[in-house]
């Protein structure tokens, strides 16, 4: 679901002087890549191919098809379309992430109602080993949260301890939600909050598993991951600014950051890691929604809307975003079993 809360448009104010912000060209030594893909028009998540260098995979978000994407950086076009078999009808495709078993995690654990299904599913699938349109069988797992339903568009599998966590989609208060230690294709698997998190469109683990990396419309922090859940108040990444901001994945080497966002031809921005620094995690106060301005003592990562690389002048543009992204899509739930 792309549609911001009102709350979040009408605080979006313009204010004197300030200038309005665009995407500009990635910082020297990182590079990115527009996808060129007419039939890829709403990417919604990013994964790094660990076995094909510089191909990163990716999906629509809802109407499309079991389908999934993988796009060669160098040239941006699509080198492979898997179809997957094996599952019913994708209702709101949000994420991808690649465990360390070598399998594609697909997240339709979308809802444009924010929390009225009962229950979403991952599907599950060996990354291909060549490069080229295939049909495969995929694991379906029904899931559930232990707090009631909920609408999420972040889903993220740990490289170390294979473990499948979703971040919730939630203008007063998001969660991180923890996944059972295997999950289960004969049963329902249950999804328990470990932790409080800002509104968050996408997230991913660095390849060492160490640092956890979450980006919403306005802001991007990576935080360090201790003891199975974020740490501090986070370091903001200089993330560029993104009229639809859906994605994020690290480089298979873990020295880049890369973000993406929907629509045609679609840019996917470069970002250099920041080495962490010693104190874990920036002090800088930050929003508790989007486009909220920073109030005194508000809550850090977990907690609030953490501030990212964005002008105040992006406001000019996200209005306009907004309205027409949330009303594009606001009826586009489809009902299924």
């Amino acid at each position: 679901m792309r549609l911001l809360p009102l709350t979040a448009v009408i605080a979006l104010v313009v204010l004197p002087g300030s200038a309005a912000a665009a995407a500009g060209p990635a910082p020297a030594g990182a590079s990115g890549f527009t996808i060129t893909d007419p039939r890829i028009k709403e990417s919604s998540g990013l994964a790094a191919s660990r076995i094909h260098p510089g191909v990163y995979w990716t999906h629509n978000d809802s109407d499309d098809g079991p389908y999934v994407y993988a796009v060669d950086s160098a040239t941006g076009k699509t080198v492979a379309r898997v179809t997957l078999t094996g599952i019913g009808t994708p209702r709101d495709v949000e994420a991808i992430s690649l465990g360390p078993d070598g399998q594609l995690y697909v997240g339709d654990i979308g809802d444009n109602l924010n929390g009225t299904w009962d229950h979403v599913w991952i599907y599950r699938f060996p990354e291909p080993k060549q490069l080229a349109d295939v049909t495969v069988k995929a694991e379906q797992f029904t899931v559930k949260y232990a707090d009631g339903a909920r609408n999420a568009e972040a889903l993220m599998v740990h490289p170390v301890t294979g473990r499948v966590y979703i971040a919730s989609k939630s203008e007063d208060k998001g969660g991180l939600y923890e996944g059972p230690q295997q999950l289960s294709a004969s049963g329902t698997n249950v999804f328990r909050r470990v932790a409080d998190l800002p509104w968050v469109t996408d997230g991913a683990f660095s390849p060492d598993g160490g640092r956890l990396t979450l980006r919403g419309y306005f802001f991007a922090k990576t935080y360090p991951w201790k003891d199975g859940k974020p740490e501090g108040e986070g370091e903001r990444v200089d993330a560029p600014w993104q009229g639809q901001a859906e994605s994020v994945t690290y480089s298979a080497d873990g020295g880049t950051l890369l973000f993406g966002s929907e629509g045609e031809s679609s840019r996917v921005v470069a970002v250099p890691v920041k080495p962490a620094s010693a104190s874990g995690g920036s002090a800088t106060p930050a929003p508790g929604k989007p486009g909220a301005t920073p109030a005194a003592g508000a809550p850090g990562p977990a907690g609030g809307q953490g501030g990212g690389g964005f002008t105040k002048g992006a406001a000019v543009l996200a209005v306009g975003t907004a309205l027409v992204f949330g009303a594009k899509r606001l009826f586009r739930r489809k009902p299924r079993d």
